[in-house]
């Protein structure tokens, strides 16, 4: 989707349509969870400060955040994903991979479905999409950004290894501004670069990562679209609007967390083994504790306890800018996997 929370907020108030507006980031310390194309122009990002924000925009328009909304919004979505194809793997609220290579209308070219499923979209949701189509996930992801917002890209059976080659390293799905940094700093600008690189070589220098890289630059990336994807983690965190030390009233924040915690955990049905506080300094140095115990909880009066019990172990040694509990390890192991069917030639 095409600046999904912010074109959410900008068909339910069409006052906002053709203004800089960015979801969240409206507090002291509050961060852009999504900006819309015209405050994008202002060099505005998702995971920016909103004072930076307003910084680069001073007319940007701050709005609160309607997760209930978007997920609604979503589900009307995936539900048109459904009637092309079972095969859907979501990434997030507003993006999924989709396999049709064997498609519920028996439509011959992955190009017209991607058409069509954007044409629906925009007609019974109201938003834009954009689509890649390719061979694999990883390339089908880094073609999807190349004609937003609105658009799509085909990167066709023969186009594959040419478009890698070419590729700025900077765009290869799974390379953060870090990596991309540390890949310039050993020559590698593009695909090519890449690519002339030793398996050896990227291993040492990037760990388990140098193996991906390795493969994904000869389109070698053959993981399957997984409908059944488990979630491993429920979780919930807040960003003060000023620092905080006291310790009672950083437990009062906890014990606000925990009841968004036990929220999400009974309304997923999920439950968890593994609970962990996570804290951030104010210098934004991170650390986490965790105790998993031997069954499974999904209650506040259960799990809210070891947190407390984490929290007193530690001895803050700067005052906090963020507090957050995690329930992993959960109950969602169990999954029936579908049968693999005959691979079919579709033409793009």
């Amino acid at each position: 989707m095409d600046a999904f929370f912010a074109s959410v907020e900008q068909m339910d108030n069409p006052e906002l349509i053709g203004k800089p507006i960015v979801v969240g980031g409206g507090s002291e310390r509050g961060v852009v969870a999504a900006a819309s194309y015209e405050a994008r122009k202002f060099g505005v990002r998702s995971a920016m400060s909103g004072r930076m924000a307003l910084k680069l925009c001073p007319e940007i328009i701050f709005v609160r955040s309607r997760h209930d909304r978007y997920q609604e919004i979503s589900k009307q979505i995936r539900s048109i994903f459904y009637d092309y194809t079972d095969l859907v793997e979501p990434l997030s609220l507003d993006e999924a991979f989709l396999d049709v290579t064997e498609n519920k209308k028996q439509l011959k070219s992955a190009t017209l479905i991607a058409e069509e499923i954007r044409e629906r979209i925009k007609k019974e949701v109201g938003l834009t999409a954009s689509a890649g189509i390719s061979v694999n996930k990883f390339i089908a992801k880094v073609a999807s950004d190349i004609n937003k917002p609105n658009g799509q890209k085909l990167i066709s059976p023969n186009e594959v290894i040419p478009f890698l080659e070419n590729l700025e390293i900077d765009r290869f799905f799974g390379v953060g501004k870090v990596t991309a940094q540390k890949m310039k700093a050993k020559g590698i600008f593009n695909g090519v670069d890449l690519k002339s690189k030793s398996l050896e070589d990227l291993v040492r220098w990037f760990g388990k990562t140098g193996k991906h890289f390795f493969h994904i630059v000869r389109a070698e990336n053959n993981n399957p679209v997984r409908p059944n994807r488990l979630r491993k983690s429920v979780g919930a965190e807040r960003t003060f609007s000023g620092d905080i030390s006291d310790a009672s009233e950083l437990k009062s924040k906890l014990s606000k967390i925990a009841d968004e915690i036990e929220r999400r955990m009974l309304k997923s049905k999920l439950k968890g083994k593994t609970v962990t506080l996570k804290y951030k300094y104010r210098n934004f140095e991170v650390h986490t504790r965790s105790r998993t115990i031997n069954k499974f909880i999904s209650e506040r009066s259960e799990f809210l306890p070891i947190v407390l019990e984490l929290f007193n172990l530690e001895e803050f040694k700067l005052p906090l800018r963020l507090i957050g509990i995690t329930i992993s390890n959960l109950n969602n192991q169990k999954v029936e996997i579908p049968k693999e069917g005959v691979q079919l030639t579709l033409e793009f």
